[in-house]
């Protein structure tokens, strides 16, 4: 996309007048016809943009379950249509009573799969051991998320605990970041991972500029979430096709075929998680199996390219309900 074509502005808060109204002006000199947002605090920014100039039309996507407050249901009570990326956000939203239902439409999120095939054909699994100071005849169990109680990285730690007690040459890794102000959260993962005794056999490495080379390592990924809206992170490790294990989450059923893209276990349930994870770092065959379904799964329902199509054609209709040609 050529820079001229991108115009930063910077957002404090859900009532950053200063922005709001410089956003506005933008969109009236550029005679705008769509302003889309995607996160919460966009939502009321947004409307004030579009509310002040009559042509453009207020598309927001919706990515989280989280209920909206009751400022944010008055500013998308004007929203032409409101994206949700999954079945399980549209119907939360539905059950809000916020938009009219016909308004709600589902594109769920996109990977960009060509980007994972091309890194996982080059990729050195032996290089990548070398690196991260691995033993070679490793195997290796992972999960990706912010660090948080949702995301079940402690339910993560007391599975890896069992698993060790039949694969005894499984490592684990944990990359995620702790948005908590005060670092608690990764304080508590730090003291558990002590109380259990993995201090040799778990990384928790924080934030990751590039996730897929990890996702390519990994034999197992786990999702211990407790809640998924959509699960991008088991998506992108299905696009790399390393076997999922992923709680029975709303996000996580919408993405895997249980058994046949990848394993589903109940939510909270460690000795079933650990159980999954174990049959299949002793099964490579199952891995396999499982991680090349996934790759095709993605390949065909979630890829950026869809994502991106189904987007224009959100706009496409709103534009023509506006008069507009779509074009």
């Amino acid at each position: 996309m050529p820079a001229a074509n991108v115009t930063m502005m910077p957002l404090r808060n859900a009532i950053d007048l200063k922005s709001a109204r410089a956003l506005q002006r933008f969109v009236e000199q550029h005679q705008i016809d769509i302003v889309h947002a995607h996160m919460a605090r966009d939502y009321p920014l947004a409307s004030y943009a579009v509310d002040r100039h009559g042509p453009a039309r207020l598309i927001v996507t919706r990515h989280v379950l989280f209920p909206l407050s009751r400022f944010h249901k008055i500013t998308l009570a004007q929203a032409a249509r409101v994206i949700a990326v999954s079945e399980a956000v549209a119907l939360h939203l539905r059950s809000q009573r916020i938009v009219p239902e016909r308004k709600i439409i589902v594109v769920k999120n996109g990977i960009d799969v060509v980007r994972f095939e091309r890194i996982r054909s080059v990729f050195d699994r032996q290089q990548f051991f070398q690196n991260w100071n691995l033993p070679g005849e490793a195997l290796l169990v992972g999960t990706v998320g912010e660090l948080r109680p949702l995301k079940g990285q402690e339910e993560f730690l007391r599975a890896a605990a069992q698993i060790l007690q039949s694969v005894p040459n499984a490592f684990f890794i944990i990359a995620g970041v702790d948005a908590s102000h005060d670092g608690r959260n990764r304080r508590h993962i730090e003291r558990v991972i002590a109380d259990l005794g993995l201090e040799r056999r778990v990384r928790l490495i924080g934030w990751l500029g590039d996730v897929v080379p990890l996702h390519c390592a990994l034999d197992v990924f786990v999702s211990a979430s407790r809640a998924e809206s959509f699960g991008l992170a088991i998506a992108e490790a299905m696009a790399s096709g390393t076997a999922v294990v992923a709680t029975r989450t709303e996000g996580a059923k919408e993405i895997i075929a249980d058994g046949e893209t990848g394993l589903l276990v109940p939510v909270d349930d460690v000795q079933k998680i650990a159980q999954a994870v174990a049959n299949l770092l002793q099964h490579g065959q199952e891995r396999e199996r499982l991680g090349l379904r996934a790759r095709e799964s993605v390949r065909t329902n979630f890829s950026l390219d869809r994502m991106v199509e189904e987007t224009l054609e959100v706009y496409r209709s709103v534009l023509e309900e506006n008069g507009g040609t779509g074009e």
